[in-house]
């Protein structure tokens, strides 16, 4: 059984040119993109390459940790793509080895905000639709003004076309 296609109604966040996890423009990274459903979960579907593996065929436990707290971040931003934030605290568990070379399927929603501070859940959905990895992430807001649309639009944080 294959992993569930992303629905059609659907809003794609932006993407930054270099980031690590979402940068479109950095040959190193994943290059990931994330939408956001019409019921708050952002979502995100991936095959990781098999240049990020920790033990053979199995995805490095730091790449499926940076993908989740990524995609738990992002449940923050629907509705304002200038919300940054940072993780303070994440609990993550691994549930199974998350193969490379496989299409993964990556889901963050938000469980509580209030103020300056969310707590956001994600998973990792294996191709057979099973659990590989969860974590509950507190998040809070990035300490500092970073600037406005323009400015980050000219910095690469924009949405780009698929």
């Amino acid at each position: 059984m294959e992993i569930a296609q992303i629905p059609a109604a659907r809003t794609k966040q932006p993407n930054s040119s270099n980031c690590f996890v979402c940068g479109l423009d950095n040959p190193d990274g994943l290059q990931l993109t994330f939408y956001e459903q019409e019921d708050g979960q952002v979502v995100a579907e991936t095959i990781v390459p098999a240049r990020f593996q920790g033990y053979p065929g199995v995805v490095h436990g730091g790449i499926v940790a940076a993908m989740l707290d990524e995609v738990a971040m992002r449940s923050a931003m629907v509705d304002d793509h200038l919300r940054f934030m940072v993780t303070a605290k994440m609990t993550l568990r691994y549930r199974k080895a998350i193969p490379v070379e496989q299409p993964l399927r990556l889901v963050g929603r938000i469980e509580r905000a209030g103020g300056q501070a969310t707590t956001a859940t994600a998973e990792l959905r294996l191709p057979d639709g099973s659990l590989g990895a969860d974590v509950e992430a507190m998040m809070v807001d990035y300490p500092e003004p970073l600037g406005g649309a323009a400015e980050f639009e000219e910095l690469g944080w924009k949405v780009y076309p698929d």
